[in-house]
């Protein structure tokens, strides 16, 4: 018969090991398979925004992840011919912290992919996930029931059949389980075919430590990308376009096309820093194609597709990562409720309607940052829009529009102003400091397990109501009162939730405003209990 599992996930990407941490943090049984022998060595996705290290910090390892990297208070980006002499264009980020907790309690994050996954792995293997590495995904099936998987080790013949419940896909741009679903992608597609390396060197004071750059180098020899991986070794990362011969791919390099291929590198390297008897040390090499487009569907039946199985975009807006990472928190949160009995399996439906409207968003803003930067396909320009701006409305400002939330009638705005919160259903529950005693907590700290109901210092008959709801329907609700204990220490939590003094707002557990009533009702357990039902899909 094989294994049975509740939830067996395919890859150990950010997505992957997200997805293996939050479904073990919920109880959940979970396999997660990678064909590869461990995480990847290459700082890929870096910098995590707010809203990831919110979702970070209900998962217990915001704290690693933030002292995997260095502190900063800003950052640069930098096009130019090479890293020495002008720039054509520079911008600066040096206020990235300021106002920071206006938006959220979370602080940001500058981790690269190579030092996260590590903490996440470990995380979800200490919560009870069980991680096999070396071992492949060969087939599965899927029927009403559930999903049979044939799994195989890495230089075995022997294969392996795993029952689950659910499968999560998070097995990179080229998913086969995807491609094996018969899932099509919209979207540019492919943009080019690059190459990346990890070397050391001794570059001294021609980079800047105390503030990360990110040098976009450009031109007549090469167009590429230059950054610091760690400072204390001289380690460096240098990614650029090639054109592909025989035996190039992402999976397979022949030794010739490698050493040809490391030569030409070391060549531009010098020819970037401008010093021509350089050392370089050659670390790792990966070939990799940048493209934009997002999956159709993200569900099939009983498979969900997370992470760049679902989407894949321009590394340029650090969106991709961060994307994945809220994949994985909102496919945990709900199987957790539909293996639970708490949601019925539909609610299942909202995870493609939310997320996929966010990958369309985060992958026109990454296109639309390459353009305004002249990277873009044909090299066209683009409108200048505040960057910092977009990013932030697309992080903390984005909206859900799913039966998971009950909008509200004439109301069609997808997206807000997180600095002008209105706490409307289906966008992230404002963050309001509030005294606790000698010190403060943040709305955003209520959240991340349970269902939270927010109440006004009148909402007396609410904690009653929510007792009444939860048994009833047999999950969890937790209260917090607005306005009274703990005092508001603003005066603006009632306003920013959108409620009056006897009002409830109740928040899902991923942080996002799921029904919210001014004022109480003549029945208060009754239209929570309603709210629940439509919402968990019951």
């Amino acid at each position: 018969m094989g294994d049975r599992v509740s939830v067996l996930v395919v890859g150990a990407g950010l997505a992957g090991l997200s997805s293996a941490l939050f479904l073990a943090q919920r109880g959940v049984d979970v396999l997660l398979v990678e064909r590869r022998s461990g995480t990847s060595p290459f700082p890929r996705a870096v910098g995590q925004n707010q809203r990831t290290m919110e979702l970070l910090g209900y998962g217990g390892v915001a704290d690693a992840v933030r002292a995997c990297a260095p502190e900063v208070t800003g950052f640069r980006v930098r096009i130019a011919a090479g890293i020495r002499g002008p720039a054509f264009q520079e911008s600066v980020y040096d206020d990235i912290v300021a106002d920071a907790d206006v938006l959220s309690p979370a602080s940001w994050g500058m981790a690269g992919q190579d030092k996260v996954e590590p903490v996440l792995r470990r995380r979800a293997a200490g919560l009870g996930a069980e991680l096999r590495f070396d071992t492949e995904l060969v087939s599965f099936a899927q029927d009403g029931a559930g999903v049979t998987a044939v799994l195989r080790e890495r230089g075995g013949e022997a294969t392996a059949r795993v029952r689950a419940d659910y499968l999560v896909a998070a097995d990179g741009g080229r998913s086969a389980v995807r491609e094996a679903l018969g899932v099509g992608r919209h979207g540019p597609g492919r943009l080019s075919h690059n190459i990346s390396v990890i070397f050391d060197a001794d570059l001294g004071d021609l980079v800047d430590h105390e503030r990360p750059t990110l040098h976009l180098i450009r031109n007549e020899r090469v167009a590429g990308v230059f950054a610091t991986v760690d400072p204390a070794v001289g380690r460096y990362l240098f990614s650029t376009a090639y054109e592909p011969g025989d035996g190039d791919s992402s999976e397979d390099f022949t030794d010739d096309r490698c050493t040809e291929l490391i030569r030409l590198i070391t060549e531009l390297i010098r020819l970037i820093t401008e010093l021509p008897g350089l050392a370089v040390r050659i670390r790792a090499v990966q070939p990799w194609e940048m493209a934009a487009a997002v999956a159709d569907r993200f569900r099939v039946g009983r498979v969900l597709l997370a992470g760049d199985a679902a989407k894949v975009t321009p590394p340029i807006g650090g969106f991709g990562g961060n994307t994945a990472i809220g994949d994985a928190y909102d496919l945990a949160w709900k199987l957790a409720a539909v293996l639970d009995a708490s949601a019925g399996p539909g609610l299942l439906d909202s995870y493609d309607a939310e997320r996929r409207s966010i990958a369309d968003r985060v992958v026109a803003e990454s296109l639309r940052l390459q353009a305004s930067r002249g990277f873009a396909p044909g090299g066209e320009e683009t409108e200048k829009v505040s960057e910092q701006q977009k990013a932030v409305e697309l992080t903390l400002g984005f909206r859900y529009r799913s039966a998971a939330v009950l909008t509200e009638d004439d109301d069609p705005a997808d997206a807000e102003d997180p600095f002008r919160p209105t706490g409307r259903p289906g966008f992230r529950a404002p963050h309001v400091w509030l005294r606790r005693g000698d010190g403060t907590v943040s709305t955003v700290e209520f959240f991340g397990r349970d269902f939270v109901l927010l109440t006004g210092a009148d909402g007396g008959l609410w904690a009653e109501a929510a007792q009444e709801a939860a048994e009833r329907l047999g999950v969890t609700v937790r209260t917090h009162t607005l306005g009274g204990e703990p005092a508001d220490t603003v005066g603006t939590a009632l306003a920013r939730y959108g409620i009056g003094a006897s009002g409830a707002s109740l928040v899902r557990p991923d942080g996002v405003v799921a029904w919210r009533t001014t004022d109480a009702p003549d029945d208060p357990a009754r239209a929570l209990s309603d709210a629940l039902t439509e919402v968990l899909a019951r």
